[in-house]
């Protein structure tokens, strides 16, 4: 016969048992707001995929809402929003939010820079993440790699680029450090939402823009109106970022911590396979079906004169900010040692084949 004694412990058992269990199956519901608008390929499809996979493996305990940017209606406002705490996430790329915090930047790509294995290689283990945490905690947020679309091309132009003094007073959309470099260079740089930009193309109010590549580009119907498409030099990878507020992201379980981070770093993954493989195949289609699209390299003047206004500024903002510095001497210092190993590698095989890729 059980005890009063015994009864009252196994009582006190069965309360924490059904306390932990209750705990295991509550829901937490996080908000996202994207810069993309709704449905949008690739960049969309990377914060649904996520978004699918942490409740999946959570077993419907996380559940993350997405607002695009027809809901929200501040493509460029995710940070602020993000370290308001009006959203728990954002999808975004970080060189949008170089006016507030300049440091953010160097974390989307830096013009003539590291390729996306070498910069996902700097972000996980050549120090990019504690760097990232750096610049993002002061303001309550975290940040994590969110998805990268490889290589980006140079740009849309309605006419061809044949010298330096082509670029004179050229009204071109291209965001981030790219654009104070192309400023430097008598360039007259804007940055419009995605949404916006044929309609900016169409009209005139630009004359040139920079986007993503085929994969993007072909759906955006740049090709339409302008016809010389540019390899680019700007942005040789394009990391853009899960935020996240430290707050929400502490009120999570380790466990939902856990797989929120996995879901989110599979994800980011995805994306750049999913890029590679839709700008192949959207490019082999422009080729056939509008071969009235060139494509072009910029000329060699045009080429040093960026990379002369890439080092000018890169140095001027390593001397004006220790941690910009630190940034900036990271990055230099892991792609000086990573190159030699991408040279005798995936660019030695690439240029021993070129033949097979000229067509």
């Amino acid at each position: 016969m059980l005890t009063k004694t015994t009864l009252i412990r196994l009582s006190a058992v069965l309360a924490l048992l059904f306390s932990f269990s209750t705990m295991a199956q509550e829901t937490y519901r996080l908000r996202l707001a994207e810069t993309w608008g709704p449905n949008s390929p690739i960049l969309g499809d990377t914060t649904r995929h996520m978004a699918a996979m942490a409740e999946k493996m959570s077993d419907g305990r996380l559940q993350i809402r997405i607002d695009s940017s027809n809901k929200h209606k501040a493509p460029f406002g995710i940070f602020d929003m993000v370290k308001a705490g009006q959203y728990d996430m954002g999808h975004t790329a970080s060189y949008y939010y170089k006016g507030v915090i300049p440091n953010a930047m160097y974390f989307t790509t830096v013009p003539f820079g590291m390729i996306a294995p070498e910069q996902y290689a700097w972000f996980y283990y050549g120090g990019g993440m504690q760097l990232m945490e750096k610049v993002y905690r002061p303001h309550g947020l975290l940040s994590f790699p969110g998805g990268n679309t490889g290589n980006q091309m140079g740009g849309w132009f309605t006419e061809e680029i044949t010298s330096l003094e082509d670029l004179q007073g050229l009204k071109m959309r291209t965001p981030g450090f790219a654009g104070e470099v192309m400023a430097e260079l008598g360039v007259a740089v804007t940055n419009i939402p995605p949404g916006e930009l044929y309609t900016a193309l169409e009209r005139g109010t630009i004359d040139a823009l920079e986007w993503v590549g085929p994969a993007l580009d072909f759906d955006m119907g740049f090709h339409q109106i302008a016809k010389h498409y540019y390899s680019g030099w700007q942005e040789p990878a394009a990391e853009v970022q899960f935020l996240i507020n430290e707050k929400s992201w502490n009120k999570l379980p380790t466990d939902l911590q856990e797989i929120l981070r996995v879901a989110m770093r599979t994800a980011a993954y995805d994306m750049y396979a999913q890029s590679m493989h839709l700008s192949g195949k959207a490019w082999a289609k422009m080729k056939d079906d509008y071969p009235e699209v060139s494509h072009e390299t910029f000329p060699p003047e045009v080429i040093d004169a960026l990379r002369d206004a890439t080092e000018k500024l890169l140095a001027e903002a390593a001397e004006n900010d220790p941690l910009a510095d630190e940034i900036i001497s990271s990055q230099r210092s892991y792609l000086k040692q990573i190159r030699q190993w991408t040279a005798i590698s995936d660019k030695a095989y690439l240029n021993s084949v070129s033949s097979e890729a000229k067509d």
